[in-house]
């Protein structure tokens, strides 16, 4: 059984995309690595990568190309700093020349040794292959596939047979929702516990709460400078910013120098349900408009999802309790970690392999579910949550106009969060033993309408709204 750890559901990265720009950035990362094994690694003198399927179709819109450059140069996409980005990709292009892992200068046209191919590789949508010229003259390739969350796996892997790194056993593995109850009703602890047992078994605990507060910090980050950050995002649709104006005309005159005072000063704003639809969509529109803007985010459990989870722990601080603390972000993650697995394990979470039901719908899952945790729900009652939430993702497409994260996947996010809450309320007021749907039934059928989706509604841009609307009219 998979052990898939909080940190593997949510995990710092750079934007646009976890499946598009992070998983090849971790690719590139890896097939260094694999040349360092094999004593290859000094004797190439030239790389290119082949791009394939979704990779290719969407690729540029997705920064595949920047993210597969900055892989190749060595850089962490955990700590490279951002700004930093734009400089480097244009020295690689004026030079043709790629400074492979920052150790070895090699010969780089990016404009010739990065290949979009529309075809599609039989093992995944989202498929790269490496290749390195050595002095010799003979070259060296390896594929990857970027299977959604910036999760990365090789290609003689067989479809049915992936599985993460394996980590010692957890003492409470889990593929399906009825398991994780089983052991919740076993142990009489609720999902957060059961899944921090897990965690301790693979780090400290001090390791985990403070690796939980950099997800947080990120998370907050990306939204307190999405929410102060005005103009157009970058890409050529001229989408323009919306957090900054919605969060100034919230906030009024109100007066803070940084996030926490900031928090602080929205939990005195007034709370009518039309403010609160407002400041959820806000804090979800600019999670995604930071992550539009190559900006770092937090896959939850992708980039294109990433605003959901924050918008609605940023809900729970700001609306329900002023009191929250650390340790309530820490349950939060903790429980919608483990229902992201739940899905990953039973279904997916690549939009290039079930449409953006894989992205935004898990992700409202993930937080209904942990949502319902905070507000006192029983196991059985975060469960139905996720059920509800998911239920009404069904069959939602991945048609972003000219590949890029922006139209409709931002505003996507603000729904997505407010589905969760919503699904979130009626769980709570609901009595899961009379449910009719399963969370497992729901996991089950997402990989089923997956299936029957056509590649045209699966991050490809070649149906729905991507073909629908005219760039030239955006």
């Amino acid at each position: 059984m998979e052990s898939i750890s909080v940190f593997d559901m949510l995990s710092i990265g750079v934007g646009p995309s976890s499946s598009h720009t992070l998983g090849p950035w971790r690719a590139a990362l890896r097939w260094i690595d694999e040349l360092k094994e094999k004593r290859q690694f000094d004797k190439v003198v030239e790389v290119s990568v082949d791009l394939y399927g979704s990779l290719s179709l969407t690729g540029k819109g997705h920064a595949t190309d920047i993210a597969v450059m900055l892989g190749l140069s060595g850089f962490d996409p955990v700590t490279f700093p951002i700004e930093d980005i734009e400089k480097e990709v244009e020295l690689i292009s004026f030079k043709n020349k790629l400074n492979l892992n920052s150790e070895r200068e090699v010969v780089f046209f990016p404009k010739e040794n990065i290949i979009f191919n529309r075809k599609f590789l039989e093992f995944h949508p989202n498929g790269m292959t490496f290749h390195a010229t050595l002095v010799n003259g003979s070259i060296e390739s390896s594929s990857f596939y970027s299977i959604g969350g910036g999760f990365v796996v090789k290609e003689e892997r067989k479809m049915e047979k992936i599985k993460m790194e394996k980590f010692s056993h957890f003492p409470f593995p889990i593929e399906k929702a009825t398991e994780l109850l089983a052991y919740c009703k076993s142990e009489k602890k609720n999902i957060w516990e059961i899944v921090l047992e897990n965690e301790k078994s693979l780090r400290s605990e001090t390791e985990i709460n403070q690796g939980l507060k950099e997800i947080w910090n990120v998370m907050l980050d990306s939204m307190y400078v999405g929410c102060h950050t005005e103009g157009i995002l970058p890409g050529g649709l001229n989408v323009t910013r919306r957090a900054y104006d919605m969060n100034k005309n919230l906030i009024g005159d109100s007066k803070y120098n940084n996030a926490e005072e900031w928090i602080k000063e929205i939990r005195g704003t007034e709370v009518k349900f039309r403010q609160i639809l407002k400041w959820v969509s806000c804090f979800a529109l600019a999670v995604n408009e930071v992550n539009a803007s190559l900006g770092r985010v937090v896959t939850a459990p992708t980039n294109g999802s990433a605003g959901v989870i924050p918008a609605v722990i940023m809900y729970y601080l700001v609306i329900e309790n002023h009191d929250a603390d650390f340790e309530d972000i820490r349950k939060f993650l903790l429980t919608s970690g483990e229902i992201g697995s739940i899905f990953k394990k039973g279904a997916t979470i690549s939009a290039a392999m079930g449409g953006c039901q894989a992205e935004i719908g898990v992700s409202s899952s993930m937080a209904a579910g942990a949502l319902c945790e905070l507000m006192g729900g029983t196991p059985e009652q975060c469960l139905m949550a996720s059920e509800i939430a998911m239920e009404h993702h069904l069959g939602l497409t991945c048609d972003p106009i000219a590949g890029l994260v922006q139209i409709p996947c931002i505003e996507r996010n603000a729904m997505g969060a407010i589905k969760a809450i919503n699904a979130c309320e009626m769980a709570l007021n609901g009595d899961p033993s009379k449910a009719k749907i399963p969370l497992d039934v729901v996991v089950a059928t997402m990989w089923e309408t997956a299936k029957d989706m056509t590649s045209k509604y699966k991050e490809t841009s070649e149906g729905g709204l991507a073909v629908q609307v005219n760039i030239s009219d955006c």
